[in-house]
């Protein structure tokens, strides 16, 4: 007989980054072994890094168990018809101890025909931010792509870009070929397609422990980068007490922000789909169905089934990201 499905938590995924820290680890208690974790892949269906449930009876079953086994069930009929056994999302807390290197992604054509992958749309939550830490998005001014050859060959390419100051709760989209960088002191939730392509095109003359240089994408860049010098990537949304608001929706995901300073229900029976919850700021319960209850603490996640009628969030001062498709 096949077990129900429930309020399902998977087992995080760290990744040692050169540029990582420790606040993964000190802020939100992961398993971290060292100084330099970057990454909490919370939920992922990459090959190599599918996610391992870490509750409830179907522990120690991978995601990718889970959606042969539950199909629609798990992600609903519409994602289940245009994704099948492939989990469209990849979520993750980053803490960046360093900046990041300059890069940018492919969108899905250029992804399938180079990479037989999906392109990589993603957006981010600051969750914190030391004083002063910004993030690069984009240019200053259109560029020109002869002005840019001459900048990525002449070491130049940080001079030209657009920086910006961040706060908690501040949100940001971040379109393919959009030049992008998280900078240090930044911790965020990271919102993307199920993609692990990135394009590297300057990485501040660093070296690796054993003194080489990372390698550099820039004949593949070159294709796919955006060099209009648009911004507006910063998302401007409210937040409203004990409801949901939304942050942005797009054909790839929609993020609501769920504030709770007491207890709510939040109706799914018409929601034909699954909904990721990232705990984001404080602690609640959530329950399901009048069922089984979590924890959710800050930096953690939940992926609530599509079969899920309706959850019940308990918090004497919370805020949740709630994602689906």
């Amino acid at each position: 007989m096949k077990t129900d499905l429930y309020l399902l938590k998977f087992e995080p995924i760290l990744k040692e980054k050169i540029w990582g820290g420790s606040k993964l680890k000190s802020l939100y208690n992961k398993k971290a072994n060292s100084i330099t974790t970057g990454e909490s892949w919370e939920i992922s269906d990459l090959e190599n890094d599918t996610s391992v449930v870490s509750n409830g009876p179907l522990k120690d079953k991978t995601l990718q168990w889970l959606l042969q086994e539950y199909k629609e069930e798990l992600v609903g009929k519409e994602v289940f018809k245009n994704f099948g056994v492939k989990f469209p999302l990849l979520i993750k807390f980053i803490d960046a101890a360093e900046n990041l290197s300059i890069q940018l992604h492919p969108d899905d054509k250029i992804a399938k025909e180079k990479h037989n992958s999906f392109g990589k749309t993603e957006m981010w939550y600051i969750m914190q931010a030391d004083e002063g830490a910004e993030l690069i998005l984009g240019f200053k001014e259109p560029i020109t792509k002869a002005a840019y050859l001459t900048l990525v060959n002449n070491n130049k390419l940080p001079d030209t870009l657009n920086r910006v100051r961040v706060n908690v709760g501040d949100s940001f989209i971040i379109p393919p070929g959009l030049i992008h960088a998280i900078g240090e002191g930044v911790v965020l939730a990271e919102i993307q397609q199920t993609s692990d392509v990135t394009y590297r095109i300057y990485d501040w003359d660093r070296k690796t422990k054993s003194g080489e240089k990372r390698e550099l994408h820039n004949d593949l860049a070159l294709e796919a980068v955006d060099l209009s010098g648009k911004n507006g990537h910063r998302i401007d949304y409210k937040t409203i007490p004990n409801s949901t608001s939304e942050i942005i929706a797009n054909k790839y995901f929609k993020t609501n922000i769920i504030e709770v300073n007491d207890k709510i229900e939040v109706d799914y029976s018409a929601k034909d789909c699954f909904v990721i919850l990232m705990g984001v700021e404080g602690q609640s319960i959530i329950s399901l169905n009048n069922s089984n209850s979590e924890v959710l603490k800050q930096g953690e996640t939940l992926l609530v089934p599509a079969s899920s009628s309706k959850i019940e969030i308990k918090s004497t001062g919370a805020k949740i990201l709630e994602v689906s498709v």
